[in-house]
């Protein structure tokens, strides 16, 4: 782990306000020419999301079996009534026992698109952003332990562990510490009581970037377990893809793109695409916010195709 201040570059953030986010799938040439999506291909969208990457795989003809624990993601893909698009419910780390079913045991091509999408973000609801007030719950599955849960029972240590190690903020062990005294006189229930908190353990910030940024990413991956559904999900995925079958994955920050660099290199069945991974040309950046911390890796399976 990175012991260091991290390069802001790195965290996805809701620093943009939600009206200029924008719902492009980000690095969507890239995707298509790692993927080859074809009529007769069965693919798999594992964190389907807005479905904008699928709606792109269906166009060049492929079945997509689209994956998301999010109730509300599903549901907004089922209204769509998109042809081609199976839906599937669940954890993408889960994959194997989903895709078997419906029915299928190996397929062509699998994206995973990790983090918070969107829509999520933009949901004032789910108490992803710290703009926005709303309840401090930041679970994707709405099922489990919330953030609020974690801030309002959590020892102080564990809390400043879960924000060093997943947000890998330097003043962590001050932001429990300020977590802590807050809870004692009333629960932190909301997002912005919590932004306020962590603001205040920042001396003499005024502008920039929010200190809560690196908080508030920690506390959701820690609730959801994104890191060990990534590693899950990778083994998964390299057990169902067929020989010669391809794996596109998109990252958000360094922590997720270590995983990822280091699956790939260690794998004696998967062969990267790329030495490096790719990025969003500065136009896409330009045009997409959240294309700007963005990084692919690909793979192939490796063994004779059928």
């Amino acid at each position: 782990m990175n012991t260091g201040v991290p390069d802001p570059s790195d965290y996805p953030s809701d620093d943009t306000p939600s009206e200029t986010l924008s719902h492009v799938p980000v690095l969507s040439a890239e995707v298509l020419a790692a993927l080859e999506p074809a009529p007769g291909k069965i693919l798999v969208d594992g964190t389907l999301g807005g479905a904008g990457h699928t709606r792109l795989l269906l166009a060049a003809g492929a079945t997509v079996y689209g994956i998301d624990q999010d109730p509300f993601a599903l549901a907004r893909a089922r209204e769509a009534g998109l042809d081609g698009l199976h839906l599937l419910e669940g954890n993408y780390r889960d994959m194997q026992t989903l895709l078997a079913g419906a029915g299928v045991n190996a397929v062509d091509g699998i994206l995973l698109d990790i983090g918070v999408s969107s829509f999520q973000l933009d949901d004032g609801g789910r108490g992803f952003s710290y703009h926005t007030e709303a309840p401090l719950d930041m679970r994707m599955s709405q099922s489990g332990e919330s953030a609020a849960d974690v801030v309002n029972t959590y020892p102080e240590e564990d809390i400043a562990s879960i924000i060093y190690e997943f947000g890998e903020d330097r003043l962590s062990r001050r932001i429990a510490r300020g977590i802590v005294y807050a809870r004692e006189k009333a629960p932190i229930e909301t997002t912005v009581e919590l932004a306020d908190i962590i603001k205040r353990a920042y001396p003499g910030f005024s502008k920039g970037i929010h200190p809560a940024r690196r908080t508030f990413q920690a506390l959701r991956i820690y609730v959801n377990d994104e890191l060990g559904a990534l590693r899950d999900g990778l083994t998964a995925a390299e057990g169902l893809l067929k020989p010669g079958g391809r794996l596109a994955v998109i990252s958000f920050h360094s922590l997720e793109d270590r995983i990822v660099k280091r699956f790939l290199l260690g794998s004696s069945s998967l062969r990267p695409l790329t030495k490096r991974p790719e990025i969003a040309s500065e136009v896409e950046q330009e045009s997409n916010p959240r294309a700007r911390s963005a990084k692919l890796r690909s793979a192939e399976k490796l063994g004779e195709q059928g």
